[in-house]
């Protein structure tokens, strides 16, 4: 259920993703309108463009806030992968009406451009800038404390939704000065910068879904961290990689061989909290070796088939 005035994780994500579905709305009335009244094909592309932000932020609004909900039966490691494949859904959305517009403003190149130069067109512009730039700052305002790729997706929608428009603006002065052909090259520009915007989206959230490994930096953090305690002695067949947009860690850890089992777990336990506790980092799973001893893949005389839980 959803509780928009909330002081949760959950609620401020969903108040956020609501407030980019209304001012996406409200910049799609007033340039769109625009657009068609005086036959500008760069603001109906602007406007264009915001009907596929409207379509994100209604698709994050849904479905991403799902990242915030507990592990249940059928989703035990938590859901979330469910937000950056909300924000592929976002960037495919992007990129397939970039192509489009792009085509609309190169056919109107070709032939004969039918705008009415007006001063009301830089007025619905202008409204628009103020628009995105507010939007644009809340998002990332709320963002600051949330972490979200989706809602990073959206505030980085924004800021190209401003530059979208200073294009589009390109193109109407254009036709205010006797140049009307300016129009669907600025609204070729802005189908340019629509695609681009949605395969970088695309291209960052594949990369959460694959489970590709994280920068360097990251397993450094997590080497440093394991090598602070006390009782580490060395630390090998480290793996840190995307499990959603969180880390999942898998780790050796070597210890005194003579601890007993009590202390043994302790260590554990006590490695396993403080992986936890890292920015990003979700599942952590510790194994702990004998130091000394050596692996036992790494022996010559391993048998082949040896169960990995022995």
């Amino acid at each position: 259920m959803w509780r928009p005035w909330g002081d949760g994780e959950k609620a401020r994500f969903q108040r956020a993703a609501g407030v980019n579905i209304f001012g996406n709305a409200l910049k799609i009335a007033v340039v769109g309108a625009t657009g068609l009244a005086f036959g500008s094909v760069a603001l109906l592309a602007d406007a264009a463009h915001s009907v596929a932000d409207l379509v994100a932020s209604a698709v994050v609004f849904v479905w991403g806030g799902s990242r915030y909900d507990a592990a249940d039966e059928t989703h035990p490691h938590g859901h979330q992968r469910i937000e950056p494949l909300t924000a592929l859904f976002v960037g495919a959305v992007i990129v397939l009406l970039g192509v489009l517009l792009l085509r609309e403003s190169v056919s109107e190149f070709l032939g004969s451009p039918d705008i009415t130069a007006s001063p009301i067109l830089v007025a619905a512009l202008l409204f628009a800038l103020i628009d995105m730039y507010l939007l644009y700052r809340y998002t990332e305002r709320v963002n600051a404390t949330l972490g979200s790729t989706a809602l990073t997706a959206l505030a980085a929608d924004c800021l190209n939704d401003i530059y979208t428009t200073v294009a589009a603006l390109f193109g109407v002065f254009g036709a205010l000065l006797g140049f009307p052909v300016l129009d669907p090259v600025a609204g070729a520009l802005v189908s340019v910068l629509v695609v681009y915007q949605g395969v970088e989206i695309g291209r960052e959230n594949v990369t959460y879904l694959v489970g590709a490994a994280p920068p360097a930096g990251d397993r450094e953090r997590v080497t440093e961290a394991l090598r602070e305690h006390p009782a580490v002695e060395g630390v090998h067949d480290l793996t840190v990689y995307y499990d959603g947009t969180d880390l999942e860690v898998e780790v050796h850890v070597e210890v005194d061989g003579g601890m007993t089992l009590r202390e043994a777990h302790d260590v554990e336990t006590a490695l396993v909290t403080g992986l936890r506790d890292l920015d990003d980092v979700g599942d952590v799973h510790v194994h702990l070796d004998p130091s000394g001893l050596g692996e036992w893949k790494d022996a010559e005389d391993a048998p082949d088939g040896i169960d990995l839980g022995t």
